[in-house]
């Protein structure tokens, strides 16, 4: 019963992550350790491989959105890659969290670059501007269906070339694996708590693909990728 509750449907359990007023060491010390595990286990490369589907090009200045930001991980590492291949971009990270924008701002000063907004994703509507590209990273998980088709909507509505998910796939291993790996070397009670219920709360191909089926797109790419991660990327 309980594999089958943990890894045939999606767990809906809150993270503690999801709560407010997380205490701020408790915060930054969940953000050290989850950029120690995405690059240990390729979760920032997975990232740049959604970057890296665009192609993009010398001598054009590109704009890209960062949803759920949380420390700006992943928008440092893409930002070294650009500079270091000449490709000009200017990265926007939003997140609901004031402590995780102080810690990213704080992380990201030697990148002008990179700037960070405290604030809903949905609050951009309004906004006149556009991205050319918006993606994703371990952020999905977080919500419910309906959350979900709402957030790729924002995506596909306000990005000009499209846009990129990296997340989780549900699966026995991954569950088993970061909840050990957590146990052993994790000091934040946060990451042993939320790691493996982050898979829990992962998804299936077929999930994902009929989330974002309603979309249309021809130039959609679902791929699996180690260490058990999604990397969806859609393109207009």
């Amino acid at each position: 019963m309980y594999y089958c509750i943990v890894f045939t449907n999606r767990s809906y359990k809150p993270e503690l992550l999801d709560a407010e007023n997380i205490p701020m060491l408790d915060l930054y010390l969940n953000l050290i350790e989850l950029n120690t595990i995405n690059t240990l286990l390729g979760g920032h490369a997975v990232t740049l491989k959604g970057l890296k589907a665009f192609n993009l090009k010398e001598g054009i200045h590109y704009t890209v959105l960062d949803i759920g930001c949380g420390g700006g991980d992943n928008l440092l590492y893409l930002a070294k890659w650009a500079r270091k291949n000449n490709i000009r971009i200017t990265f926007t990270g939003v997140d609901l969290k004031v402590d995780c924008i102080n810690f990213a701002e704080e992380k990201c000063k030697e990148y002008p670059e990179i700037t960070f907004r405290n604030c809903d994703y949905r609050d951009l509507l309004n906004e006149d501007k556009c991205y050319d590209i918006i993606f994703t990273a371990l952020f999905c998980h977080h919500f419910m269906e309906d959350d979900l088709i709402t957030l790729f909507r924002f995506k596909q509505q306000k990005s000009k070339l499209g846009f990129f998910m990296n997340d989780l796939h549900r699966h026995v291993l991954a569950y088993h694996a970061i909840a050990w790996l957590t146990k052993l070397f994790s000091n934040s009670y946060l990451v042993i708590n939320d790691a493996k219920l982050s898979v829990a709360r992962g998804f299936k191909r077929t999930e994902l693909l009929a989330l974002v089926k309603p979309l249309g797109s021809d130039k959609m790419m679902l791929k699996w990728v180690w260490a058990f991660r999604w990397l969806l990327v859609y393109k207009k």
